[in-house]
């Protein structure tokens, strides 16, 4: 998937699970940015009669979907969390269909920039050229453990498994061009964004004139 040449600033926002991206996200679209999600996307694709269900079932079976013909999220993320070879094979079902649908929802963006939500970032190898900037959504990983097991009922040995299949804080901190700190409240974001927000106005202005590149 190819970002550049494209008429619009470009900001990947990733993060941890438990950092605060869908958050921060929707603040940044308060603020008027144009938001794709790659997770929702994704979700999109594996709901009742989404575009990915078909060959979902017809490789893995149909009691891989749900009574409501949508993915087992819980039977699939077993499976894959098991067998490399299976994760490999719903990667290459999903993977070319979320870029075909990112593109289109970029293509019909509006906002003043765009912020590609992209929680495997770091992990993709991709990602990172395909952007003009990243943003990772920081925090410490004891509060990443203890908002993924108020929020989702997981037990904490559940949650540090997910984050053992992510890049590491120090990873994603790395790669990031900005960092938004969310270890404290709401009201801490909103300065964090209100800068950044600032900053990818004026370099959206500064694109247009100049083309795309690396900010």
């Amino acid at each position: 998937m190819q970002l550049h040449n494209v008429p619009y600033f470009s900001v990947g926002l990733t993060g941890g699970i438990g950092c605060g991206k869908s958050t921060v996200a929707d603040l940044f679209a308060a603020r008027g940015a144009s938001i794709v999600d790659t997770d929702q996307i994704a979700h999109s694709l594996t709901a009742p009669n989404g575009a990915a269900m078909p060959a979902l079932v017809a490789e893995f079976g149909a009691d891989y979907a749900d009574a409501r013909g949508a993915l087992d999220r819980t039977k699939m993320r077993n499976l894959v969390f098991a067998d490399a070879a299976a994760k490999a094979r719903l990667e290459a079902i999903l993977h070319p269909r979320i870029r075909q649908a990112t593109l289109a929802a970029a293509a019909e963006a509006t906002g003043s920039y765009v912020i590609f939500a992209v929680p495997l970032l770091v992990e993709s190898g991709g990602w990172v050229e395909r952007v003009n900037r990243v943003l990772v959504i920081d925090c410490l990983e004891s509060l990443q453990v203890s908002r993924v097991m108020a929020r989702n009922g997981l037990s904490e040995e559940q949650v540090k498994a997910i984050m053992a299949t992510q890049a590491t804080r120090a990873m994603r901190l790395a790669a990031a061009d900005d960092v938004i700190d969310n270890n404290g409240d709401l009201a801490a974001l909103a300065p964090q964004i209100a800068q950044l927000h600032d900053l990818y106005l004026a370099f959206s202005k500064r694109m247009a004139g100049i083309g795309s590149q690396r900010l």
